[in-house]
């Protein structure tokens, strides 16, 4: 569970457009948007790499000091991504009550191998690596632990264990992760291999002409 909510300094943009983003960012600033409760949006600025660093940890909710005059308490709502998508371009946050009732996702950190995966040639995939939760703010967890160790062929969403006050957002029948069989790559090359080996094309009449020719032949 996040007790404590981290704070980071926010400071209002005084242009907007992409030729004064792309220079915060040259600068190790993020392009932020402050929104909700009814309240206008606020475009600010944040520092790139602490602000980064305290979302890929898992933290959801932010204390926002804009100027140092007033605070927001805000939850991350969206990163939005270049057109690689290999790095974050714009940070959208919303402002939040703690006991506001939010839906976010929360990674999945899972742990221990089911006995099935254990045979020869089989392997974990993984459907849902971040799981849709529904609780209160002050209730989000960083992350969830999932032990696989006891798990059959398949493990369901509603087979997680969640944390108090937290529940699912998505259907409890959902598929998490599964176990599934590696196909030889030995065995699939061959088979490839056969469904490519060219074949002689028959020639639709060639065989009653060879014949024809035969008997021809016999005559003389």
């Amino acid at each position: 569970m996040q007790h404590e909510t981290p704070t980071i300094v926010a400071n209002k943009r005084e242009h907007l457009g992409s030729r004064y983003a792309q220079r915060l960012r040259r600068e190790g600033k993020l392009p932020a948007v402050i929104y909700g409760h009814k309240t206008d949006p606020i475009p600010v600025s944040v520092d790139e790499k602490s602000t980064l660093g305290l979302i890929r940890h898992g933290v959801h909710v932010l204390n926002v000091s804009i100027d140092g005059s007033t605070t927001e308490t805000c939850l991350v709502r969206e990163l939005q991504f270049g057109y690689l998508g290999d790095n974050v371009i714009h940070l959208d946050l919303s402002r939040v009550d703690l006991d506001e009732i939010v839906e976010v996702s929360v990674h999945l950190r899972f742990v221990g191998t089911p006995e099935a995966a254990r045979k020869p040639g089989s392997i974990v995939t993984h459907d849902i690596t971040e799981l849709p939760v529904r609780c209160k703010v002050r209730d989000i967890p960083e992350e969830i632990k999932v032990d696989l160790g006891s798990m059959g062929m398949t493990l369901l969403a509603s087979a997680i264990s969640l944390p108090a006050g937290v529940s699912l957002a998505v259907e409890p029948n959902d598929i998490v992760c599964r176990v599934e069989a590696v196909v030889e790559e030995e065995a699939a090359g061959e088979a490839v291999e056969a469904e490519a080996e060219p074949t002689t094309p028959e020639v639709i009449g060639e065989k009653e002409k060879e014949a024809n020719e035969a008997k021809e032949g016999d005559k003389k």
